[in-house]
């Protein structure tokens, strides 16, 4: 079906792309990341753990075990604070994405006007240039442009597109500038049938730590069903306890078993992290992206735009000894005047070599990053400003030392030569010498930041590799005036072999010549060498190799589709705020694992002891109201003030083993300990309150020996919440006792709770040690995987033995 074409002289009237916007024939994306008030609503009000809640919450009432119900104030508390939270963040975030939204150059009305990519419509005539990536489907209607297709077909070849031949969104323009008008927008153009199909097939796309998070939580929901039948069912129809005793049993090891205040202060603190962030003037994509990058151990940096200023500048032209003429300048001058400045490189030719002859050229053969250089065509011969790597081919060793000196002080050298052949864009392969005319010398400013940020990095841990297009000598040079460890290590990544990479990535940091396809390849070598890879870009040549990165960071004053195809926009450019990006994440990771660790100490015991009132067939010994007392002091309020806290420390080992690590010694430490006392006490005639209450003051002491070892080494800010939580537990029991059925206890319960603790402490102290050193040992396995000795193994051990204890 042939599409209405639209006027090439007016473009869309303004009733036209109103009763386009009218038909909903608008391009708006369909990944949107932000949900509408009434889905985060929904989301966190019906969700299966509230169910559960609901339904534990209807028995206790139907008992009339209402001071049981304690637990309900905590549950509407995180399911409103979660509502509240998740809606403030999407209104700061979404206020930011309209801000800095990409706009692209559309033709209305006769008028050239810059137009968000969401709100163009069907038919809109845009225009492209270099670095846009397509906004929709359509067709080339005027002028030509070279194409890059790669997001979409994996393809890096650059294909040349002129009249009549179709675009597709989400490929990228490489050079040249045309108009194209857009047939399929919004949910009906091909990118966004890719991302549905993406979303159908499900995503990996959360960090880690969520994925684990969702994933406990999962298996919690699916045991939990079983085990409370099991537990109920043992008490009413083997024990025969009343129907009120059995459901308040049954319903304390439920509770105990659900985190249910872990999933919220994981939302919360991503939310809360991106609303910092964007304070800061750095826009996520998505949430992942603070934990990976807070992962992160090698930073890929380009030269230009990171190391150094965006802007370029000429310094001077140098003329080839073998050039007779004493006009270069004006020969520049002639390539400039017909080569457009669409990038910074021809916008520094531009301003400097503003002299000229008036010779009129019959063609231009725009830059490539494959080719690496560009052509101005005059009648019988091609004049070429490029690199001298790719310009000069085989004459390279023989004009080498006349250039090599200045690539040595830092300039970026581009040759300039004259091409005895005419070229075109179909048939730009160089096959014939070259005469070379001189030299263009340019530079960028090294960022004044830029020491003091990989400085940073080096005390972090994070090792820098720069990747350039340029010379390797000169981005060596950049480097080390940047103060990025192992500079003088480089290498022409012309020269490294197909199976070579990941020995590159190895021995050198600083790669020199590289083009596009090569980037990737870098990433994917250090990938395979076990490291998290960040990677930092501001053009079109840095697409790929940002695509297959862990976390991809873009410069907002760099192109459009670098943007779009980045996790991470620094919406200033400032490659200075990396430390405080990296800071952020590793204060979220590291603050919800501590977290997590006091909340599966409650689940593990809970869970554990289910297990051995079945096998005993004896009744869970607490009470919900009980479970709820030790869950709010020993966990729920310390683990939101300790998600507070600032904690930069470097992110070591896998959130699950990490989590479990901490978690296992005291949750393993209240089973034993409350087991023992529950046999005991029947031995000892210890009555059910008794036994109740001394269990939930055993709880509370493993729970501050727990909340003291994730808290070590202590510091003012843990010490004051440590005190917070025993003072608020303290006041619970004095003022709160009937109603945390707490009571007093007798003698013999007194002098068990004294021999158990004192057993407790050894007990968890000895678990911790053991754990300590397993966390340790699977720390520096996920670092060096099979190639860790039995000597470093048990050095691991022995160091994770004596970290606290």
């Amino acid at each position: 079906m042939n599409e209405e074409k639209t006027n090439l002289e007016t473009g869309l009237t303004s009733n036209q792309v109103e009763q386009r916007i009218q038909a909903g024939e608008v391009n708006k994306a369909v990944d949107d990341q932000f949900k509408t008030n009434k889905q985060i609503i929904r989301e966190n009000l019906f969700t299966y753990f509230n169910l559960i809640f609901l339904v534990l919450s209807i028995l206790l009432i139907f008992v009339g075990a209402y001071k049981d119900l304690t637990f309900l104030p905590v549950i509407v508390l995180n399911t409103v604070i979660g509502i509240v939270q998740e809606i403030r963040a999407k209104k700061i975030l979404s206020k930011l994405n309209v801000m800095n939204t990409t706009e692209i150059v559309a033709l209305r009305d006769s008028k050239e006007e810059k137009v968000p990519i969401e709100k163009l419509v069907k038919g809109d005539l845009v225009l492209l240039k270099t670095g846009d990536q397509i906004p929709a489907d359509g067709k080339v209607v005027k002028g030509n442009i070279r194409v890059n297709e790669s997001l979409l077909t994996g393809e890096s070849d650059e294909i040349t597109k002129e009249v009549g031949d179709d675009l597709m969104s989400g490929s990228f323009v490489v050079s040249g500038s045309a108009y194209m008008q857009l047939e399929k927008v919004g949910k009906e153009s091909y990118i966004s049938k890719l991302t549905i199909k993406a979303k159908a097939m499900g995503s990996r796309e959360q960090s880690e730590m969520v994925r684990s998070i969702n994933k406990l939580i999962k298996w919690v929901g699916i045991i939990i069903i079983p085990l409370g039948i099991a537990l109920f069912s043992m008490s009413f129809f083997v024990n025969h306890m009343s129907l009120y005793r059995s459901i308040v049993s049954m319903e304390a090891a439920i509770i105990g078993m659900i985190p249910e205040g872990l999933y919220l202060l994981t939302t919360i603190a991503l939310a809360l992290s991106a609303v910092r962030l964007a304070r800061k003037q750095v826009m996520l994509h998505d949430m992942k992206s603070v934990e990976t990058l807070a992962r992160v151990n090698v930073l890929c940096v380009d030269k230009t735009g990171t190391i150094t200023e965006p802007k370029m500048s000429v310094e001077r032209a140098v003329v080839s000894k073998n050039f007779k003429g004493n006009n270069l300048d004006q020969l520049i001058g002639d390539f400039a005047a017909s080569m457009p400045a669409d990038n910074a490189t021809m916008k520094a030719i531009h301003e400097h070599f503003t002299e000229n002859s008036g010779k009129q050229a019959s063609g231009i053969l725009p830059f490539t990053s494959v080719n690496k250089y560009s052509g101005v065509i005059f009648d019988d011969h091609t004049l070429l400003i490029g690199a001298p790597e790719m310009v000069l081919r085989d004459q390279f060793e023989q004009y080498k030392d006349e250039f090599e000196r200045y690539a040595a002080t830092g300039y970026r050298v581009l040759i300039v030569a004259n091409y005895l052949g005419v070229l075109t864009e179909d048939d730009s392969q160089l096959t014939k010498p070259v005469e070379v005319y001189g030299y263009i010398l340019l530079s960028n400013p090294i960022r004044k930041e830029a020491k003091d940020t990989f400085e940073y990095f080096a005390k972090q841990g994070v090792e820098i590799k720069v990747i350039s297009g340029d010379n390797p000598v000169t981005v060596s040079r950049v480097a080390k005036q940047a103060g990025i460890k192992n500079a003088d290590k480089y290498i022409d990544a012309q020269e490294i072999p197909d199976d070579g990479y990941e020995d590159a990535v190895k021995n050198y940091s600083v790669f020199g010549r590289v083009k596009p396809e090569q980037k990737r390849k870098f990433v994917k070598a250090l990938q395979n060498l076990g490291n998290t890879v960040a990677m930092t870009g501001d053009g079109v040549n840095d697409i790929l190799a940002m695509k297959k990165a862990d976390c991809s960071i873009a410069m907002a004053s760099g192109n459009s589709a670098a943007v779009q195809a980045s996790q991470v926009v620094l919406l200033d450019s400032n490659f200075a705020k990396m430390p405080q990006v990296v800071n952020e994440g590793r204060q979220v990771v590291n603050n919800i694992q501590r977290s997590a660790s006091l909340f599966l100490v409650k689940n593990i015991f809970s869970f554990l002891m289910a297990i051995f009132s079945l096998i005993m067939v004896i009744n869970y010994p607490l009470q919900p109201s009980q479970i709820t007392l030790i869950s709010a002091f020993t966990i729920g309020l310390p683990s939101f003030l300790l998600a507070l806290e600032s904690n930069h420390n470097r992110i070591r080992g896998q959130f699950i083993p990490n989590v479990l690590a901490r978690a296992i010694p005291g949750g393993v430490t209240d089973m034993l300990a409350v087991s023992i006392l529950v046999v005991a006490g029947g031995y000892i005639s210890l009555d059910h309150n008794d036994v109740g209450t001394t269990a939930t003051l055993l709880l509370v002491a493993v729970g501050a020996m727990v909340l003291y070892h994730i808290s070590a080494p202590l510091n003012k800010f843990r010490a004051l919440v440590m005190f917070i939580s025993f003072l608020g537990l303290l006041l619970a029991i004095i003022f709160l006792h009937d109603l945390f059925s707490l009571t007093i206890i007798s003698d013999k319960a007194i002098f068990v709770l004294l021999v158990l603790f004192c057993a407790a402490t050894t007990i968890f102290r000895w678990l911790s040690r053991i754990l300590d050193g397993v966390q340790e040992v699977l720390v520096v396995f996920d670092q060096k995987g099979k190639n860790m000795t039995f000597a470093e193994l048990h050095e691991a051990y022995q160091r994770g033995r004596k970290s606290v204890w």
